[in-house]
């Protein structure tokens, strides 16, 4: 008896380590905006991108509040990727307590910059405003609250000489909400950021006269970076038959030093392999070039990232 149990063990033990290895699982949770935003639908893309690419690989998307939650959600190694504004980033960054960080966000790492978001300012016709100085005493939706989209509209009222106090009422509400007052005349103004085409702004275009607001230049040149002037092109939306100037800022999308080298490495990566997917996602994604995603970070690149770059010759040794 005793024989044959240490047989039946050591048949046991060996069935034990001839059994195949599982390869660990990668979690890669994508941080992006609400549903009516771009961060949305790239999300999407990116997450179908690494889903069919990275082995081993469980992605998800997951609906936020954009650039502000997505950072501090980041820092706590609650995702591994995320869009954020440039201004966030670089407020993440020095840890600017009253836009919503209590210290600085020192475990953030960027993987690259990509389109810039255009401050979109859609007004109702009837309202009469036709630039940015023109929203003292109106009804003006911001975005969230302490979003990338709020921190601009601070921005820009304070590049005018206005602030919260001067309108005639403040709603901290995302696009599409914000689009829906606009409809029931319950709001005269919304201003959103994001890249061009928004689908809140066309859907309230399709329905209701808007103008789309300036931001004149000499506003834009008067904040400084990372604001820079920028352009919404003629026939972007539905009646609007001019150019019209406004401020922009680039977008990041952003990840921890906890991620390692290798899923950054193919995170980065495969942007840029698959650009005619996150095109398809969104207009948004035509204005992403390889020749800029590793300029003006506000924050250090991933190693990962960096070695991706290096390859591509984007960065010099």
């Amino acid at each position: 008896m005793t024989i044959r149990f240490t047989c039946a063990a050591a048949i046991a033990g060996a069935m034990v380590f001839a059994a195949p290895v599982a390869k660990a699982q990668e979690f890669i949770n994508i941080l992006t905006g609400g549903t009516s935003g771009v961060y949305y639908p790239m999300g999407v893309a990116l997450s179908e991108i690494y889903g069919q690419n990275i082995e081993g690989a469980r992605v998800q998307v997951q609906s936020t509040k954009a650039s502000v939650e997505n950072l501090n959600l980041l820092q706590q190694g609650k995702g591994e990727l995320g869009f954020a504004l440039g201004d966030s980033v670089q407020y993440a960054w020095e840890g600017n307590e009253e836009v919503g960080f209590k210290k600085p966000l020192d475990k953030l790492r960027a993987i690259a910059a990509i389109y810039p978001n255009y401050v979109q300012i859609a007004a109702l016709s009837e309202a009469g405003v036709t630039t940015a100085a023109d929203l003292a005493g109106k009804s003006l939706s911001v975005g969230a609250p302490k979003s990338g989209t709020e921190l601009n509209a601070r921005a820009i009222l304070g590049g005018v000489g206005l602030s919260y106090e001067d309108l005639g009422k403040v709603e901290y509400l995302p696009f599409a909400e914000s689009v829906e007052l606009m409809k029931n005349r319950q709001l005269e103004v919304t201003l959103q950021s994001s890249g061009l085409g928004n689908a809140a702004i066309k859907d309230l275009a399709s329905s209701q006269d808007i103008t789309i607001v300036s931001v004149p230049e000499d506003v834009v040149t008067g904040l400084g970076a990372p604001y820079i002037a920028g352009v919404i092109p003629a026939g972007t939306y539905k009646g609007q038959d001019k150019d019209v100037p406004t401020a922009a800022v680039v977008n990041f999308l952003v990840t921890h030093e906890d991620v390692s080298d290798e899923t950054a490495y193919q995170m980065t990566r495969l942007i840029f392999e698959n650009l005619d997917t996150l095109r398809a996602a969104h207009s948004a994604a035509a204005d992403i070039k390889l020749e800029n995603a590793a300029k003006d970070s506000p924050v250090p690149l991933h190693p990962g990232a960096e070695k991706y770059y290096r390859e591509q010759g984007m960065l010099s040794e």
